[in-house]
């Protein structure tokens, strides 16, 4: 196994489920940091939110966004992917109620509202450590070292 599926696998082994995870955005030249609940798979982190949340306004004027998790950082470009209960998002919906069943049906999510969305961040690098490597992740070339 090389050096980047190494590093992918851990990736998803780590936050291929609820996993607390911060996202950087950007306003007038000011960084904005925020905890979401987040869940890895093929590259890109997805969250349940708000669309009209200051996150998801900054996003849209600035899709540029830095994320940090569990002894990971990386950058990556944020997207609204729609309405939870769009058809385009039935797959991945799937895999978010299951993965956030320990709260999503708590009231913390309201599916009938529709400014309730899918945040993706789709990732172009980052660095990961795990047991003592440092895997210097580069998503865009599907490359690490």
């Amino acid at each position: 196994m090389n050096n980047y599926d190494e590093a992918i696998q851990v990736m998803t082994e780590r936050f291929g489920k609820d996993s607390l995870i911060s996202v950087a955005t950007i306003e007038n030249n000011r960084p904005f940091v925020r905890t979401v609940d987040g869940y890895y798979e093929d590259g890109a982190f997805y969250a349940v939110t708000y669309a009209l949340s200051n996150k998801m306004r900054q996003i849209k004027s600035n899709p540029e966004v830095a994320v940090c998790g569990e002894w990971f950082t990386g950058h990556g470009t944020g997207e609204n992917l729609g309405h939870v209960r769009d058809e385009r998002n039935a797959a991945i919906m799937a895999k978010l109620r299951e993965a956030f069943a320990a709260w999503y049906g708590n009231g913390h999510v309201n599916e009938d509202d529709p400014n309730t969305c899918i945040l993706r961040i789709h990732l172009t690098n980052g660095v990961l450590f795990n047991n003592g490597t440092k895997y210097k992740i580069d998503l865009v070339n599907l490359t690490a070292s």
